[in-house]
């Protein structure tokens, strides 16, 4: 998998376990909402300083805005 995609759906995954909009990320970040759209839709290149203010905005670490989704756990 692409790492802009696992980059984006682990962004918005934690954006919205946040409750938080895209433009309130933005602004977290000093950027604009049309910014983190792209971010969010993996058309975005992000530089590692970019990268660990977006996982600062969002409370996690920067890894685990770029790992692989993890398995669900079989009972």
């Amino acid at each position: 998998m692409d790492i802009r995609i696992k980059l984006a759906n682990n962004a918005r995954y934690f954006r919205e376990q946040l409750g938080l909009s895209q433009e309130a990320v933005a602004i977290k970040i000093g950027a604009d909402r049309a910014y983190v759209s792209l971010i969010e839709r993996g058309k975005q290149n992000m530089t590692l300083v970019r990268l660990a203010e977006l996982a600062d905005a969002l409370g996690v670490d920067a890894t685990d805005l770029i790992a692989a989704p993890k398995e669900p756990e079989q009972d």
